[in-house]
Formats: structure tokens, C-alpha cells, sequence
């Protein structure tokens, strides 16, 4: 059977660990076989981050918005023990963080929903989709340890000199100072990422924040997202029967707890990195959620939503087997290559990817799963299979498809 062509590359990030032995894996077994595949390489590796001055990730991010659609493995973010590890020259910025910053625009993260792994919640029935800022708060940060007493000030100088100060704290002995800032235009491009989301999906949308603490930073998008709502898509809401209204991070938990799903979920950078890893695994797994970033300009970057999976990596190291979950990054490359195959209008690229969403599902249904699956599952008669045998397995079944 002849390859499907591909015309345009896609943008392929390399990451790091168990992930970065998967994602070859995958390659060999599920794409290459049946796709002539154009990508354009980058090593997001942190040898080789840390080899260019990280000037890598800047380039793959780049990359991606000249060719329009991209795929990531899961990467490290350094901290001190990587620093030792990996002798780095400095820390390096999460490269999620950098190539968020360039491209702007929201990720969307939905839970992957199979029959036999049962959500947590007992009553959630569809999907919660996290949308999350992708742009600013902690991961554009800067910090100083403070080490003695003295006055920590916030100073803003404008353009022609004027200063503005707020006394942040006066310490008496050692500390710590963070700094995080983001921009109207940013915060502009997450609300209405949002709002097209929702519409486009005809869900309703939840926008949480801790404005009642937070009284200029949370505010400021409590307020954007009113205005933008507002005057650009209340009537389009309304028309469809769908809602959307604005509630206290910690009252937009204890609805989420209650509800039975099928909503999308706005947070914040931060909130939405920590609830998405919630939700995904009260659905059932970390390694059960999509995550796509969207950009105002139409650029997407399809990434699996999991860290490096350090520990397997290890036993991987030591020739010990494995049983490490792919299907995020196996949906991180079929939804790249869908959206490629929809730029480029390739109809064969797009049911390839929908095909072997289906194989790696109805592999699952069928029993055949790897270990963290077969812990919760509600199957029975389940066969626990090793990271390499799962993906071959969801080959046998594609093919049979």
C-alpha cells in the first residue's frame, strides 16, 4: 500500500526520558509505515537545550509559526537536582513557557474518554475541557532569595522616566521575592480563544480567577473577559443557549465536583496547569488528555499534556521493563497531522489520524492496555502490556481496521 504524502512539514519537537523513547516508538510503528512524513526537527532535548543557550526551543517556536501547525514531545523543566544531573550551564525557562510566550494564544486540554476507565467523580458524565492561559504569571517569572533584612519594593518606571512603587514587604531576616507580570493584549487573545472555543463546540464556558484577593492582576481579567463577552459574543452565546459567567477559583472547584461535565473550564497560567492534571486524572489518567495550543494568528502546537515519566526512564536505563501509558502522545501526533492534513486539505491525512485514534481506543476497549490502565480499569479479563508491545498492539489493530 503506498505512503500518504504529507506537503507541508509539520514542526517536531523531541523531548526528553521515557517520553523521547516513546515518541520513537511511535514513529517507527504508527506513522512511518503508512505516511510519508515530512516534519522539520528540533532537538527540545535539555542536553541540547542546554548545548545552544536554549536557543533551540526559540527556534522550534519560530519554526511553528512559519509552518503553521507543530507537534511536542513532554520536555524537563530544570530544576536544582537537573542542574547537577545534567550540569547545566544555567536553569533553563520551562521550553513550554518560551514557546508559549511566542506563539500566545490558549491550550485547550480535554480528558480522552474510554469505555472500561470510569472518572473518578462518579457523577461526570462528558468531558471538562480545561482552556489555560498559555502566557505570563509564574512561568515568565523572576525571582531574588533575600538573604537579609531590608524593603522589597514593586517599581514601575514609564517611558519618560516616571516611577511608580508599592511596598511589597519590609523583611526582618531571609526571604524570597517573585515578580510575574501579563499584558492586556495577551489576556485580550485568551478571552476570545475562549469564546470562539465555546462557540465552536457549543459548550458553555466557566472563567475563574481570585479577583477578591487578587484586586488589580485577577481583576484586570475578571474585566477583560466581561468587556470582550460583552460586546463581541453575548448575542452568539445567547442564540446558541449556551452560558457563560465568571466565579471564584475555589466556588468554580466545588461546582466542577458537582457537575456531570461538558463544559469548558477557563483558568488562569498556573490554575490551569494544576486543574487540568486533576481533571485528566480523575477522568482516569495523565497520559488520557489532549492539549493543543491555539494562537490568535491560527498556529497550533499539539503536545501531550504529562511530564517525562522520570522514573520509567530509569528502569528503561537499567533494561528493566516498562509499562508506560502513550496515548496522549500518540494523540498529540494524530492531531497534529489532522490539523495538517486540514491546512493542507489532504483528506487521507486527516482519516489516518482519526483511524488510529480509534485503533488506540478500541485496543484499550478490547483489554489490551498498559499497567496504569489495567489499575483502574472495570474490565475484566485485562492483558497488562509493556510501553513497546502496547504500540504494536494498537498497530495490529489499526491494521486490521
Amino acid at each position: 500500500m503506498s505512503k500518504i504524502q504529507m506537503t507541508t512539514p509539520l514542526v517536531e519537537m523531541d523531548g526528553d526520558e521515557m517520553t523521547r523513547i516513546l515518541w520513537t516508538m511511535i514513529k517507527e510503528e504508527l506513522l512511518l509505515p503508512f505516511i510519508d512524513l515530512k516534519t522539520e526537527y528540533y532537538d527540545l532535548g535539555l542536553a541540547y537545550r542546554n548545548e545552544t543557550d536554549d536557543k533551540v526551543t526559540v527556534d522550534s517556536a519560530n519554526a511553528t509559526l512559519k509552518y503553521g501547525v507543530a507537534v511536542k514531545c513532554a520536555t524537563i523543566t530544570p530544576n536544582a537536582a537537573r542542574m547537577t544531573e545534567y550540569d547545566l550551564k544555567e536553569m533553563w525557562k520551562s521550553p513550554n513557557g518560551t514557546i508559549r510566550a511566542i506563539l500566545d494564544g490558549t491550550v485547550f486540554r480535554t480528558p480522552i474518554v474510554v469505555k472500561g476507565i470510569d472518572p473518578c467523580v462518579k457523577n461526570w458524565k462528558k468531558p471538562i475541557t480545561l482552556a489555560r492561559h498559555a502566557y505570563g504569571d509564574v512561568y515568565k517569572n523572576t525571582e531574588i532569595r533575600v538573604e537579609e533584612g531590608g524593603k522589597a519594593e514593586l517599581v514601575f518606571t514609564s517611558a519618560d522616566g516616571k516611577e511608580t512603587r508599592e511596598l511589597i514587604h519590609s523583611f526582618d531576616g531571609a526571604g524570597v521575592l517573585q515578580g510575574m507580570h501579563n499584558t492586556d493584549q495577551s489576556i485580550e487573545s485568551f478571552a476570545r480563544a475562549c469564546f470562539g472555543y465555546a462557540i465552536d463546540t457549543k459548550q458553555d464556558l466557566w472563567f475563574a480567577t481570585k479577583d477578591t484577593i487578587s484586586k488589580k492582576y485577577d481583576h484586570t481579567f475578571k474585566d477583560i473577559f466581561q468587556e470582550i463577552y460583552d460586546a463581541e459574543y453575548k448575542e452568539k452565546f445567547e442564540a446558541l443557549g449556551i452560558e457563560y459567567f465568571y466565579t471564584l477559583i475555589d466556588d468554580a472547584v466545588a461546582r466542577v465536583m458537582k457537575s456531570e461535565g461538558g463544559f469548558i473550564w477557563a483558568c488562569k497560567n498556573y490554575d490551569g496547569d494544576v486543574m487540568s492534571d486533576m481533571v485528566s486524572s480523575a477522568f482516569g489518567s495523565l497520559a488520557m488528555m489532549t492539549s493543543v495550543l491555539v494562537s490568535p494568528s491560527g498556529v497550533y502546537e499539539y503536545e501531550a499534556a504529562h511530564g517525562t515519566v522520570q522514573r520509567h526512564y530509569y528502569k528503561h536505563l537499567k533494561g528493566e521493563e516498562t509499562s508506560t501509558n502513550s496515548v496522549a502522545t500518540i494523540f498529540a501526533w494524530t492531531g497534529a497531522l489532522r490539523k495538517r492534513g486540514e491546512l493542507d486539505g489532504i483528506k487521507e491525512l486527516m482519516e489516518f489520524a482519526d483511524k488510529l485514534e480509534k485503533a488506540t481506543l478500541s485496543t484499550i476497549e478490547s483489554g489490551r492496555m498498559t499497567k496504569d490502565l489495567a489499575l483502574i480499569t472495570s474490565l475484566e479479563h485485562v492483558t497488562v502490556l509493556n510501553s513497546e508491545d502496547f504500540i504494536k498492539e494498537i498497530r495490529k489493530t489499526y491494521e486490521a481496521m
